[in-house]
């Protein structure tokens, strides 16, 4: 009999079964159809039906019509659960394992008004290296952390015109309508990769956190010299950030959702 690797006891599959029926819920996907969480679980119909049913009567799912939603007894009883969560414990390892992936400075950013503040750092061992500390600040309009912010925060835009956008380098960007191209293009790339926008023989490459609200948490990202990383290496390394992005969001409760029938989404790189 198989063993639950964590306590050396055996599974009970019952909750193995209302696990697959839980995660057909999403921020983006609150209510599904029966049918839906069927085809999304994976379980027999009449497994299926049966256990939502008995999620409904015990308060773990309300139903409205024809869908289901997280019911609020469930929401209740998850809510200590999110005190007390310090994210930077949470996604320091992750951020470590970034570091020794690409070989370079991983960083944890939070914006404040029109600036981005490091809160996380896990410095390379490379001898040349820009350095990275914890509590610098920096503008949010020059390099890709600040497009994060801009594509997935309503308030950094406003912020950022409030503020200004001073010119840092020759490649710093001077107009909204820039960065809203470039805020668009992280969106749709699911990351930003920029070049010396805010130093001189700098890049950098960012993605998005998101919590358990599937609300912007904080940018994570690797800073290196451009003798090192270069346009030609976004290829490589963007999915490593997106990927160690991707294990964060899951460390602060975030689950995607799952689309049924969906396309392949193909992210392309470029130099911004």
């Amino acid at each position: 009999m198989a063993t639950d690797r964590g306590t050396g006891t055996p599974p009970l599959l019952v909750l193995e079964k209302i696990r697959k029926i839980l995660d057909c819920f999403s921020v983006a996907y609150p209510e599904p159809t029966l049918r839906e969480i069927t085809q999304r679980s994976g379980l027999h119909t009449s497994t299926c039906q049966r256990l939502v049913h008995n999620l409904v009567r015990e308060g773990f799912l309300d139903r409205n019509a024809d869908r289901y939603r997280i019911g609020l007894s469930l929401v209740q009883w998850a809510a200590p659960g999110t005190l007390g969560l310090d994210v930077v414990q949470l996604i320091k390892p992750i951020l470590q394992k970034l570091c020794d992936e690409t070989g370079e400075t991983a960083c944890l950013y939070m914006r404040d008004g029109a600036f981005r503040t490091v809160i996380a750092v896990a410095q390379t061992r490379h001898i040349v290296m820009q350095l990275f500390r914890v509590g610098m600040v920096m503008p949010l309009h020059a390099g890709a952390p600040g497009k994060i912010f801009l594509a997935y925060d309503s308030a950094a835009r406003a912020e950022l015109i409030r503020e200004g956008l001073p010119r840092h380098t020759e490649h710093t960007p001077l107009d909204i309508d820039v960065l809203d191209e470039q805020a668009e293009q992280a969106r749709k790339q699911g990351y930003s990769a920029t070049f010396e926008e805010r130093y001189e023989g700098v890049g950098s490459i960012s993605a998005p956190v998101f919590d358990h609200a599937g609300e912007l948490a904080t940018v994570l990202g690797i800073g290196a010299p451009t003798q090192r990383v270069t346009a030609n290496d976004v290829g490589r390394l963007a999915p490593l950030v997106v990927a160690a992005a991707n294990e964060a969001s899951t460390a602060l409760g975030y689950r995607p959702s799952k689309v049924l029938d969906s396309p392949t989404q193909h992210r392309q790189t470029s130099r911004s």
